[in-house]
């Protein structure tokens, strides 16, 4: 059976710990077919609540609690429960869970399904149907969780996922949590660490689901959450952002400049007096070449190319599979001139390079020359090229 621990980190929430072992632990527990453990990480409180949940651990076996360390923060307090749960307690998967009530125990028991289910990575997501904010919330904080967690989904591309910046997750430990560096998360003492564990664990993730979330009002003091934590949430976010699309801000930057090796030849080799098929088609196989050195050393520098031998039959390669890219270029580059006009054929050149060839080439190059992407159903023809 698998064992799950919620990593629950609390801090001077005496007044909420207690109902929550009770509701959480005694009854919600019983109702899942999983070995379920609550891990409250205590950051050295002032309040009774290590007392507490000490007593508690006397008559539960899976309830425990540990001091966080000397780093004070909200993510290194979920990083030392992380290691805690997968070096000490054998953790299958652990979840992520507020010590306030603003995560209800009641939905515990569909996250931990849907990972019983084949999920290696199950969101509990405000914005998805059947998830909800409290309507006690005013406008303006509805406003700024919505809009903050749209700008998040754009900035990182995540068009599927519906709730970015929630804090009730579960992840798998396998191939998943245990490949992310959780020592070096960017911000850990602030909220922002959650965008970073996301991203992270969505990018490991083999399958990831979304469960409707509830979001409850606390029950008891403030939200710890201030203007601060969101700018360094965004800050963050951005980073990862451009981070994620390096690699493909890198391949278009050597296709524009492919672009321009493309047009300064087609102009000189018009001047030279070659029919407009061979300007087009010689131009491009120059901005190929152009494409292949410098995508080599430079977009695709981890997976780099070496040695005579290889690099003549990789370039080779690259020109079949960028043959494509000279179709595209020289039967669309010639119809959209006769349709417009010689004078904006730079015009032409940009809305067919764009449009067609750079996604064009970019799977190629992913799939087939650097063979950064390890595609299932086409396995066997990367293992051969």
């Amino acid at each position: 059976m698998q064992k799950i621990v919620i990593v629950m980190p609390a801090w001077k929430e005496a007044d909420n710990v207690d109902r929550m072992i009770e509701e959480l632990v005694d009854h919600e527990f019983p109702k899942i077919e999983a070995n379920m453990y609550l891990l409250v990480v205590d950051n050295h409180s002032k309040d009774q609540e290590f007392e507490i949940v000490k007593k508690a651990s006397e008559t539960r076996k899976n309830v425990q609690i540990i001091q966080q360390g000397d780093k004070s923060g909200l993510g290194w307090a979920y990083i030392s429960g992380f290691k805690y749960a997968m070096e000490k307690l054998n953790a299958d998967a652990v979840m992520e869970m507020d010590a306030d009530f603003q995560h209800p125990p009641r939905f515990v028991k569909p996250m931990v399904e849907a990972y019983l289910k084949g999920a290696s990575y199950v969101i509990g997501s405000r914005y998805t149907k059947g998830g909800s904010v409290p309507q006690e919330w005013a406008f303006f904080r509805k406003a700024v969780s919505f809009f903050g967690n749209l700008f998040i989904r754009i900035v990182l591309v995540k068009p599927k996922i519906h709730d970015l910046t929630t804090g009730f997750r579960l992840t798998k430990v396998k191939g998943v949590l245990d490949k992310i560096d959780l020592d070096n998360l960017m911000e850990p003492e602030r909220f922002a660490y959650k965008v970073d564990l996301l991203y992270q664990c969505i990018k490991n993730a083999k399958k990831t689901v979304e469960v409707p979330l509830e979001f409850a009002p606390r029950t008891k003091e403030k939200s710890k959450f201030n203007p601060k934590e969101m700018i360094s949430t965004f800050k963050v976010a951005i980073i990862l952002g451009i981070k994620d699309k390096q690699k493909f801000i890198k391949f278009g930057t050597v296709g524009f400049l492919g672009y321009l090796v493309a047009i300064l030849f087609i102009r000189i080799f018009r001047g030279l007096g070659l029919p407009e098929v061979f300007s087009w088609l010689f131009s491009t196989e120059l901005a190929i070449i152009n494409n292949y050195i410098l995508n080599n050393i430079w977009t695709f520098k981890e997976a780099k190319i070496g040695g005579f031998k290889k690099t003549i039959v990789k370039f080779f390669q690259f020109n079949l599979t960028s043959a494509g890219a000279v179709a595209i270029q020289s039967i669309f580059g010639p119809i959209g001139v006769k349709l417009v006009g010689v004078n904006l054929d730079w015009l032409v050149l940009a809305v067919v390079v764009v449009f067609l060839v750079l996604p064009y080439n970019y799977v190629m190059y992913n799939a087939f020359i650097w063979k950064t992407w390890k595609v299932p159903f086409l396995s066997k023809l990367q293992s051969k090229v």
